[in-house]
């Protein structure tokens, strides 16, 4: 929802927070623009708070440039065969964009060695688990 879990700008807006230097890190798939504004991201950790950000592997790659004490989770899939049938069990997308999904995933399981840790999705319920649990060994 727009406000809350996302802020939706326009393309010109969006290339002036990349120019300016206000985005913690952004990134282009299937023709959308992401990014994560920095100052919200600076004021929770100055709080104390923990900060859990969902990002690409570009993404996580430019905040660890910028916050080298940044700890960085991989969400892995239990398997090859069990992320190809979870795309393509969605029905939401079409065999173009599934394609270039998993040329995404090889890339980013190619990259696992990047990041500190390395959860297994198997369910939500345990890797939400397991992630809490890794947050809390931080605090």
């Amino acid at each position: 929802m727009d406000g809350r879990e996302y802020h939706f700008v326009d393309e010109r807006e969006f290339d002036r927070l990349v120019a300016s230097g206000e985005l913690l890190e952004w990134a282009e798939f299937a023709g959308n623009k992401y990014g994560t504004p920095r100052e919200p991201v600076r004021r929770r950790i100055g709080q104390g708070l923990p900060t859990l950000l969902e990002i690409d592997l570009a993404g996580a790659r430019q905040v660890r440039k910028t916050m080298e004490d940044a700890v960085l989770v991989f969400l892995a899939p239990p398997s090859w065969e069990e992320l190809v049938r979870r795309l393509t069990g969605r029905g939401t997308e079409s065999s173009e964009v599934i394609e270039r999904r998993l040329d995404v995933a090889r890339e980013e399981l190619a990259a696992v060695g990047e990041f500190d840790h390395t959860l297994v999705n198997t369910s939500v319920e345990e890797v939400c688990r397991q992630m809490v649990t890794l947050i809390n060994s931080y605090q």
